[in-house]
């Protein structure tokens, strides 16, 4: 068995020579989220990877055996809720209430400007359906926000600090008018023509 102690975030320093040769694991959240789990690489060979606590696995990472082996991490395809805004009557400020009512309940999410993912969960589809978005069940990798203490306690912040010069005048700044929700109560008839098409699964943890 291969024992593997050492990250490095997305084989930075390594030779493309080198990425190319190595053998890959293919996993899903549910195991990069772990420190210690044991695994079999495309070579067939058992892989048992013991990180340092606060680790952030991503696909892309290599993981460096003890006897210098390198083994390339790959985000798996996995079920998902992609959540977008209905193009009828939402916005993307939709999207961004969504993700704060998300992240008030702890729940990992991975961001994009035109659409939010999670992990599948019954209850919290039909609340973002109730937010008049758009859920739909579908295979994608999942690479969630990461917290950002741990992940610089872990070594995977930026080796270089950008000192950046830009001069922003808080004082000047006018704050943005807030936009209109659409939403029960606003007063909008919402015909929604699309179906949300959610389906509900129980997490296997």
């Amino acid at each position: 068995m291969l024992h593997a102690n050492k990250l490095i975030p997305q084989g930075r320093g390594l030779a493309a020579v080198l990425l190319k040769r190595a053998a890959s694991i293919e996993l899903d959240w549910a195991v990069r989220s772990k420190y210690h789990f044991e695994a079999t690489d495309s070579q067939g060979r058992h892989v048992g990877v013991s990180l340092p606590d606060g680790s952030v696995m991503r696909g892309g990472d290599v993981l460096v055996a003890e006897d210098g082996t390198l083994v390339r991490v790959l985000a798996a395809p996995q079920p998902v809720l992609f959540v977008r805004p209905c193009p009828q009557h939402g916005s993307a400020f939709d999207l961004l209430r969504a993700a704060y009512h998300l992240g008030s309940r702890q729940v990992p999410l991975q961001l994009a400007p035109d659409h939010l993912k999670l992990e599948p969960d019954p209850v919290l589809a039909r609340l973002l359906d109730a937010m008049q978005l758009i859920v739909s069940e579908e295979q994608a990798a999942f690479e969630p926000e990461a917290d950002v203490g741990a992940a610089q306690h872990a070594g995977h912040a930026h080796g270089d600090h950008h000192a950046h010069g830009h001069a922003h005048d808080h004082a000047q700044a006018t704050p943005s008018p807030q936009p209109h929700v659409h939403g029960p109560g606003c007063g909008h008839g919402h015909g929604h023509g699309h179906g949300h098409d959610h389906h509900d699964h129980d997490h296997d943890r």
